[in-house]
């Protein structure tokens, strides 16, 4: 049984993912972290420091000190601080949260003839998520800007409709892929689709098939 480490910047994260993983790899034991002042660090000093890239091995270390077979970070606003884990555990597979959906998005909107808009409701991810996808690709942007607000307050009502809203700005612009940027993000996806009539990609779901994938595991 492979054990798939999780690694969370909010608080919001676990559910999704978690649900993702039950659904589709029911056979996979999961190690959930959770250090949720990683993203209020980041939100008060926007700096992906050396400090900042610390903390991240350190938690990839004692993962992997604890048998992980994988890891799958959920925070989407912290790319090269994952990208300096990868580089330390060179030999195991190390995920962003989203690059199976960026891969599975653009391919998808690739098909379409159409561009991608990406959704966000935590600032610093649409800082720094767009430079993932390829130079030609580059996706439409959209912030829901009081969504994670709601959400902390337990209006879930609220923010899946600032998130419809938000990709219905998106659609109004010619996008015709929605992108989800974010894990908490993924309970919206019916609303979003119901909002703007345009195939939604998560990153959960994507993150998953590609951890199959990275442990030769057939799709369940």
């Amino acid at each position: 049984m492979p054990r798939i480490a999780l690694i969370h910047a909010l608080a919001h994260s676990p559910p999704p993912i978690n649900e993702a993983m039950a659904r589709l790899w029911p056979q996979a034991e999961c190690m959930n972290l959770l250090d949720d002042s990683l993203s209020a660090d980041l939100a008060r000093s926007g700096a992906l420091d050396e400090a900042m890239t610390q903390r991240f091995i350190t938690l990839a270390d004692y993962a992997f000190a604890c048998g992980a077979d994988a890891i799958l970070f959920t925070c989407s606003a912290f790319g090269p601080c994952i990208d300096a884990v990868k580089r330390r555990h060179a030999r195991h597979p190390v995920l962003k949260p989203n690059e199976a959906m960026v891969d599975e998005a653009v391919a998808l909107a690739t098909r379409l003839g159409a561009c991608v808009g990406l959704v966000a409701s935590f600032g610093p991810t649409l800082d720094s998520m767009p430079g993932e996808f390829p130079a030609d690709r580059q996706p439409l942007t959209a912030l829901a800007a009081g969504a994670m607000r709601a959400l902390n307050a337990g209006d879930t009502a609220s923010h899946d409709l600032q998130v419809a809203d938000a990709a219905g700005t998106l659609a109004a612009r010619g996008c015709g892929v929605i992108a989800l940027a974010q894990f908490s993000l993924a309970r919206c996806a019916p609303a979003v689709a119901a909002r703007t009539g345009l195939p939604v990609v998560t990153t959960v779901d994507s993150a998953v098939r590609r951890l199959q994938a990275a442990l030769g595991v057939s799709p369940g």
